[in-house]
């Protein structure tokens, strides 16, 4: 059985959270040896240093960039590669390739596997032909792939209503976060923000409400830590125009280094999501796992993915108000709850093992259905 995992920058993971589902994959299958023959596609730009495996599987390059328009060319160029390798199941992360999926499906008894993601094209940021385009994609993706996959069950019933299908539910784990930085000291190191901060992180988009958490933190006197990559936009470097004469504001640029956002993560009292697109986002399961009381803007995935057990905001001034009062800890150890039930990588790579094998035993139940037929 080969499998191939594509739509991703690459492993290693560097990027975001189809690039740490593509990483804990490969590790789980170098620990259980479930595949003996597993690829990734990686995205050449990405990497100085290009190493012919990882943790066992093996690597391809692209010459195209796995983000922004350049992701359609990445994405059929290497579902083509893969079905041309021989590969009998692959991995889709993401709808932008879906354009070639009739034609795979025609010339290939490759198995597709896809995960659509979240609803990409009704984020703000898509316009115009860009927003007809993903839309499209993302029918044929649901239309041509074997199977459909959701990472939320918010998606999955938006998926059903929209096109009668049933995807199967596998939402990502979070426990990478933590593992090998238990124990660390984290709040002797994390000066020189006040003990008890709140904390944001996230990429600096409009549908992650952020002008609405930062005015809400403004007026109060509750310090916050916001990381994000504020030099991306125009929208990003207003807001931190604005907001950064508040002295209980604290914006930090994108924290990469492990150790050092794990000790920020874990000084923290309060996590603060502003999601309001996707599914079952990576950064939301991460922070579960620290076992902080979890302010979640207040929509259908952040509720599926916390279980309606976290506290909820729709304005500045509902978000002013929570974080101005007592958290009950307590809130913090259900949030852990949580995830150590339903988002550590070892259930999620079982869940997706499980689907990869039942994809790759359908074509084997087809073909010798197709040889019966032809004696």
């Amino acid at each position: 059985m080969k499998v191939a995992i594509l739509g991703t920058v690459g492993v290693p993971g560097c990027y975001g959270g189809f690039e740490t589902l593509a990483e804990n994959l490969v590790r789980q299958n170098e620990v259980r040896g479930r595949f003996q023959h597993l690829s990734v596609y990686c995205s050449g730009p990405a990497y100085d240093v290009r190493p012919p495996q990882y943790l066992g599987a093996q690597l391809h390059y692209s010459r195209w960039k796995a983000n922004g328009l350049q992701s359609v060319l990445y994405d059929v160029s290497t579902l083509l590669h893969c079905a041309w390798r021989g590969h009998d199941v692959a991995l889709l992360l993401g709808v932008s390739g879906a354009i070639i999926l009739p034609v795979l499906r025609l010339v290939s008894q490759m198995r597709i596997v896809t995960n659509v993601d979240g609803i990409e094209w009704r984020r703000e940021k898509w316009k115009g032909l860009a927003r007809h385009f993903l839309r499209l994609s993302e029918w044929m993706a649901v239309r041509f792939s074997h199977e459909v996959v959701a990472d939320n069950q918010g998606i999955a019933d938006y998926l059903r209503d929209t096109y009668g299908v049933n995807p199967t539910v596998i939402a990502y784990g979070g426990d990478h976060a933590i593992a090998t930085h238990q124990g660390q000291s984290a709040v002797s190191d994390a000066a020189p923000y006040p003990p008890g901060y709140a904390l944001a992180l996230c990429r600096i988009e409009p549908e992650n409400n952020i002008d609405l958490i930062l005015e809400a933190f403004a007026g109060s006197t509750r310090p916050l830590v916001f990381v994000g990559n504020w030099d991306s936009s125009d929208y990003g470097r207003r807001l931190r125009s604005k907001y950064a004469p508040c002295s209980n504001l604290h914006l930090l640029d994108p924290i990469y280094e492990p150790a050092e956002l794990y000790r920020i993560r874990a000084a923290a009292g309060l996590y603060v999501h502003g999601h309001s697109a996707g599914g079952t986002n990576p950064s939301l399961v991460e922070m579960m796992h620290f076992g902080l009381p979890v302010v979640a803007f207040d929509c259908v995935y952040n509720r599926y993915t916390t279980e309606e057990r976290a506290t909820y905001f729709r304005s500045s001034a509902e978000l002013r108000e929570v974080v101005s009062s007592e958290m009950s800890k307590n809130s913090g150890g259900q949030m852990k709850h949580i995830a150590t039930m339903k988002y550590r990588w070892d259930i999620v790579a079982d869940q997706y093992f499980e689907m990869l094998s039942a994809e790759w035993r359908a074509s084997g139940t087809l073909s010798l259905a197709n040889q019966g037929e032809k004696q």
